[in-house]
């Protein structure tokens, strides 16, 4: 029986955490991918794959979840003729808004090089983009299929198959193309082609990676056919649904879902336009695509990985808040609640913490050695490490407000948040010549802003309280506390251990010292000890000091 309930147990986290774990191997990737090509190629790849990805999120992220859910209704009641119907609807329509976008992206690759990011030579990645995004319809459409019939383990294998593909492709790609890339710059004696020749490489890895996903699926989709043949004949739906229905139900939970995540994701494109217009105007803009390049490639993977790891910890329980809300069980739902931001206060703080100390070792691993680029990328992440903070708690919230169904108030969070963002990055690069700091404020702005709606929005609902002493206070203490002998062990070690060896032995002791205070503080118990690695060790300490 505890077997069985390990498998289980294990199978749902593979499913919850793909989502999250496959963001991180696309934010991992672009720091191997600046040593295949070069910090200025990652600088004119950037808009090509943030365009992937926001028409992505549209025909492939939004349209799978629409169709999954509406799937999965029919499906429960045995209306297999109108599931299948709206597999082939959303097939169909689907297809309208991926030739569309791979279109644009095709013949106006130039407008938006030159006109929307500044960047002239991005217009090969941007073209190599077009077929990526039409692949990447195709994919979401079979993955919300297999969603709906509740095999949720088949889409996950998809996503982690589709992302390592994406990782291998794009190295590989990119450092043949730059190669290749380097010949054409000795015969033009313009250096620069070689990094467009590496960003198309690198492009094209990305739309291998959607054709190695689709495959997966079909074959996937042709294995589990015959199994499926035999359902309509068992079908127990009162009336057939006609077209026209099933296209309203999948536009009008489509349209919500996708304008949310566009919103949520479009800032980054809009700062690599704003801060190349900023280093056109101070006249640095020679180095501008290298400086993005390492901004992109560099400072935001290492961020966004460490928010990515807070957020694992509590993506978890938003459906469980969520399931005792609709069960009407307010007690439970908030007692979670209690126990889903503390949870986030006692992994992002730390993340957070040691993300902004140990920057300098974590910009040596990058680069290779202590340069100046090194030094400016520990600056950059000193300064920006809050961001993961606010991040983890945005994430919380919205996931929150998005499985108890409040679509409207998360869409209004998201445009209040990101039109915050546009006027202060804005007035920061473009007025004020900030630069890279003006974008930091600007992010700050962003998800903080996103944050507080959020929980007003959901508070407003739900009536929670949160205890701020062992919720935040104790945890951000214990973070702060563990953080400075991070750094005074850091500091003690860098003169004469290597930049990994310091990060690894700083982290461990860090950890230990950060979840042996909040035993100290009681903000964690037994109960939580024996559920964490080398818990028990923790609970015996606490029984010895007598804590526990």
């Amino acid at each position: 029986m505890n077997i069985q309930w390990m498998a289980k147990n294990w199978k749902n986290r593979i499913v919850l955490s793909a989502g999250i774990v496959s963001y991180m191997i696309l934010l991992l990737l672009r720091i191997p991918l600046s040593r295949f090509i070069g910090d200025e190629g990652v600088g004119l790849f950037a808009p090509a794959f943030e365009l992937f990805v926001l028409t992505s999120l549209v025909t492939s992220y939004g349209m799978s979840n629409a169709m999954a859910g509406i799937i999965r209704y029919r499906v429960k009641r045995e209306r297999y003729r109108n599931a299948d119907k709206v597999f082939r609807t959303a097939f169909v329509m689907n297809l309208f808004p991926g030739v569309a976008a791979a279109l644009f992206l095709l013949f106006f690759s130039s407008w938006i090089a030159e006109v929307l990011v500044l960047e002239r030579l991005s217009r090969m990645a941007v073209m190599a983009a077009a077929p990526s995004v039409f692949f990447a319809a195709l994919v979401g459409i079979f993955r919300g299929y297999f969603n709906g019939y509740g095999m949720g383990v088949l889409t996950a294998h998809s996503q982690y198959i589709e992302k390592i593909a994406m990782f291998a492709g794009a190295l590989l790609c990119g450092r043949a193309f730059y190669g290749y890339g380097q010949k054409v710059a000795a015969l033009l004696q313009v250096e620069a082609h070689s990094y467009a020749y590496g960003a198309l490489g690198a492009m094209l890895g990305v739309f291998l990676s959607q054709v190695i996903a689709l495959l997966h699926l079909l074959l996937v989709y042709v294995i589990y056919a015959g199994a499926f043949k035999g359902r309509p004949g068992q079908d127990n739906s009162r009336r057939a649904e006609t077209r026209f229905e099933i296209q309203r139900m999948l536009i009008i939970n489509t349209a919500p879902l996708a304008a949310v995540a566009v919103l949520s994701n479009l800032f980054m494109l809009a700062d690599q336009r704003y801060f190349n217009h900023c280093m056109n105007m101070t006249e640095k803009g020679t180095v501008r695509t290298a400086l993005w390049g390492s901004y992109y490639g560099k400072f935001v993977p290492l961020l966004g990985i460490c928010a990515g790891v807070s957020c694992l910890f509590v993506h978890g329980m938003t459906g469980k808040i969520a399931n005792a809300y609709e069960r009407e069980e307010y007690r439970n739902m908030r007692e979670r609640m209690g126990r889903a931001i503390r949870n986030a206060s006692m992994i992002s703080f730390p993340a957070a913490v040691y993300l902004a100390v140990l920057g300098k070792p974590f910009a040596v691993c990058c680069y290779g050695r202590a340069t100046a680029q090194s030094a400016v990328l520990a600056g950059w992440i000193a300064k920006g490490a809050v961001v993961a903070v606010l991040f983890t708690f945005s994430f919380l919230f919205g996931q929150i407000l998005y499985k108890m169904r409040m679509v409207r108030e998360l869409f209004l969070a998201a445009v209040a948040a990101f039109a915050l963002h546009l006027a202060a990055a804005y007035f920061m690069t473009q007025r004020g010549h900030m630069g890279v700091d003006g974008l930091f404020c600007a992010l700050i702005l962003f998800f903080g802003a996103y944050m507080v709606l959020t929980f007003v929005f959901l508070n407003r609902r739900v009536k929670y309280r949160p205890d701020w002493l062992t919720g935040v206070v104790f945890p951000l203490a214990a973070a702060a506390v563990s953080g400075l002998v991070v750094y005074l062990l850091n500091m003690l070690l860098s003169g004469f251990a290597i930049a990994p060896v310091c990060i690894i032995v700083s982290l461990l002791i860090g950890v230990f010292l950060h979840i042996l205070f909040l035993v100290i503080l009681r903000v964690v118990g037994e109960v939580e000890l024996q559920e964490m690695p080398l818990g028990f060790l923790f609970i015996m300490i606490g029984r010895t000091i007598g804590i526990l």
